[in-house]
């Protein structure tokens, strides 16, 4: 292990909450959830001050309403996330061509790799002026840990919460370790930690006093060995360098169970036009379509088929994913759908005929389904069809059919064509409530009123939380 604190930790503070905030100058200081907002929804990020009502990342999202009823819920704004997080990488390869990413908000640096330090004066120098660097591109918080390897930087980096900058001296790791609890440790969930306390170990310390040979009774090889090494503070991981991802895929969640075996099609067909266009996004193309059916029984299963070549056309994508749904029994409902991509390329090697062949029936097959869903529906309402012969023969009569009404999501972006840009407070009954005011107001903005359907309310993309982020200063 190497014996100067080189080793950077970076992981930005309530990264989708404190996004939002810095968005919604009404929602500075004030208590925010972010995560789906149905039923089966679940917490995915909450601001520090939802925290002190006990609401959680991974939380049921009924329960964080319960614990916080007057809190600001919001659907997650994954494009603005992305944005930003591309911000901080960029950032961090400044300082180093080694950069592990862990998510969108974490990640390790190699410091020493980068020749931007090589003692602790010049660790902490960086980490000062990373911490700076961020928050002058993003406007955003994130804690720094640094020390000699991955896992102490990260207890460094979780102590130094939120916003500040914690170095572990070499030389002092085990005395910090010792009287932390044994879930300190990378790889001690809740049934390891139980597992070690029934054989009386509950700090760190403890697992380095019980010894090897008693780790390995009680937790196998090859974890009692890696876990009485953290323990003596030993952890040789390198940072390793972002890995392509080996797959892309889609899924969503339902508030209600799907029965309808029509509309689980519409939506796999959906799904995979989400896929492919992740899919292009990212320059790839994949051999193996797999198609993921989580049942209202909570079972979860599993299709693939692997094509001759690679592809990202999504009619192949589509209707392979339909001819896996065919081996899946959906009759008692369908609580969660998802369709992945594996096996990915930067080229394609598919048969473009039987490509485009399979795209137009694709295509068919969503039309005709459409027609039925509506006829279906107007039959439901008792309505006629959409075209009606009239009493003069041969004469027809269009009769309207009424558009579906628009959903607006909670903290999402929109545009009025009078009162300019703001953010969807809440929708519901034909109505939506919007909040006007940008990144850069002083103030909380107005609040109004709108039919859903108003035609001078639309959809906009998230503004930069920095106005002009200028190039920073010369080092």
């Amino acid at each position: 292990m190497r014996t100067a604190p080189t080793i950077l930790h970076l992981d930005m503070d309530a990264f989708y909450a404190s996004a939002e905030q810095a968005a919604k100058p009404s929602l500075r200081g004030k208590a925010v959830v972010v995560g789906g907002l149905g039923p089966r929804g679940v917490v995915a990020t909450a601001s520090y001050e939802a925290r002190k009502f006990g609401v959680h990342s991974a939380m049921p999202m009924g329960q964080a309403r319960r614990l916080a009823p007057n809190a600001a819920y919001l659907v997650p704004r994954f494009a603005l996330y992305r944005d930003i997080s591309d911000q901080v990488m960029a950032l961090l390869r400044e300082l180093s061509p080694l950069v592990e990413p862990l998510s969108l908000d974490e990640a390790f640096v190699d410091l020493e790799a980068g020749g931007v330090a090589d003692d602790q004066a010049s660790a902490l120098a960086v980490g000062e002026r990373l911490r700076a660097d961020i928050k002058a591109v993003t406007g955003l918080a994130g804690s720094v840990g640094l020390a000699a390897c991955k896992m102490l930087a990260k207890i460094a980096s979780e102590d130094a919460k939120p916003d500040g900058l914690r170095l572990i001296v070499p030389g002092t790791e085990r005395d910090l370790l010792a009287p932390m609890s044994v879930r300190t440790l990378p790889g001690v969930g809740p049934a390891t930690g139980d597992h070690l306390r029934r054989g009386g170990i509950m700090t760190v310390g403890e697992i380095a006093e019980a010894g090897e040979d008693e780790l390995v009774r009680l937790l196998g090889k090859s974890h009692g060995s890696a876990l009485y090494a953290m323990a003596l503070a030993r952890d040789e991981r390198p940072v390793v360098a972002e890995r392509e991802s080996k797959s892309v895929s889609v899924e969503d969640t339902y508030d209600v169970d799907i029965h309808d075996r029509v509309r689980v099609r519409g939506e796999v067909a959906r799904l995979a036009d989400r896929c492919v266009e992740r899919l292009r996004a990212a320059g790839h193309s994949g051999r193996t379509i797999v198609l993921k059916v989580r049942r209202f029984d909570f079972s979860t299963l599993t299709r693939s088929e692997t094509l001759r070549g690679p592809t990202d056309d999504p009619g192949v994508v589509r209707e392979a994913a339909a001819r896996l749904l065919e081996s899946v029994d959906t009759t008692g409902g369908v609580r969660l759908l998802g369709v992945g991509v594996t096996g990915l390329a930067d080229y394609t090697q598919e048969d473009l005929f039987a490509q485009a062949q399979a795209q137009a029936e694709a295509e068919e097959a969503m039309e005709t389904q459409r027609e039925a869903e509506a006829q279906a529906q107007g039959e439901r309402a008792g309505e006629a069809p959409a075209e009606a012969v009239g009493e003069g023969e041969g004469e027809t009569v269009e009769v309207p059919v009424a558009p579906a009404e628009r959903r607006w999501a909670a903290g999402h972006d929109v545009r009025h064509a009078e009162y300019g840009h703001g953010w969807v407070q809440g929708s519901g009954l034909g109505r939506v409530t919007v909040r006007f005011e940008t990144p850069e107001s002083s103030v909380p903005g107005r609040v109004r009123t709108f039919r859903t359907d108003d035609p001078e309310l639309e959809p906009a993309e998230p503004l930069p939380l920095v106005a002009s982020p200028e190039a920073l200063e010369p080092r």
